[in-house]
């Protein structure tokens, strides 16, 4: 972790060049700034592409600091994933990259450890789960669709993982070529798995916290969010 100095100098220090941040961004103008203030203590690169927001979350986040790449009309958030993943790994220097989500629910501790995990095991793909311990508090009918979505999941990727729709995973650049989504919407968390596991790269899991916040639940992000990739998933 990077020292928590208020001294500018020392947070630059710590930060990591080798990676770059790219989080999915659509009317989160309340909170965006915090997230990536907060990234950008240990992290030299904070890519977000904002997916025509009706609110001023763009400003708000080039105002924060992060580069942003704008679609000018919603195509939804598959769309914007592979935006910001199509340009975040032909960026100098970059040989990771984290995808964070914008609405404040990841840890940038986890976002970290995975890429420590990442880089001491030459994985090059770090999957987050959010159930591979018991921190993260999803409520009953959340966790029901989570999980049966990771069955349907595991079932057509050949995979096995706990977690096949967390939005916190890390990939080096070369798994990150590996991934051309075409499915705009939810169904991307689908699509990404399917792709990643088709590289034949060596993959891992890392347990993380996922936060509901106060926020996301008043925009009804979690149990909604989690039902589109059901429906996704048997549509697609």
């Amino acid at each position: 972790m990077a020292d928590a100095s208020p001294t500018a100098p020392a947070a630059r220090s710590d930060r990591r060049p080798e990676a770059a941040i790219v989080i999915p961004l659509y009317n989160e103008a309340t909170v965006i700034g915090g997230v990536i203030s907060e990234l950008l203590q240990h992290f030299e690169r904070v890519i977000c592409v904002d997916d025509g927001s009706t609110d001023d979350s763009a400003e708000v986040a080039e105002a924060a600091g992060a580069r942003v790449i704008r679609h000018p009309h919603n195509l939804g958030q598959g769309a914007a994933l592979q935006t910001g993943i199509a340009y975040a790994r032909v960026q100098p220097g970059v040989r990771y990259l984290v995808t964070f989500d914008a609405d404040g629910q990841h840890r940038v501790v986890d976002a970290l450890a995975m890429l420590d995990l990442a880089e001491h095991e030459q994985a090059a793909i770090i999957f987050g789960s959010r159930f591979l311990d018991d921190r993260t508090k999803p409520g009953l009918a959340k966790k029901i669709v989570l999980k049966t979505a990771v069955a349907v999941t595991n079932l057509t990727t050949g995979l096995t993982l706990t977690d096949a729709h967390n939005g916190l995973r890390v990939l080096r650049v070369d798994a990150a070529h590996a991934v051309n989504l075409k499915q705009d919407r939810m169904a991307h968390a689908s699509e990404i798995v399917v792709q990643l596991g088709k590289s034949g790269l060596p993959w891992r899991e890392f347990p993380v916290e996922v936060l509901y916040t106060d926020y996301s639940k008043a925009k009804g992000q979690s149990l909604l969010n989690s039902i589109n990739i059901l429906v996704d998933l048997v549509i697609n």
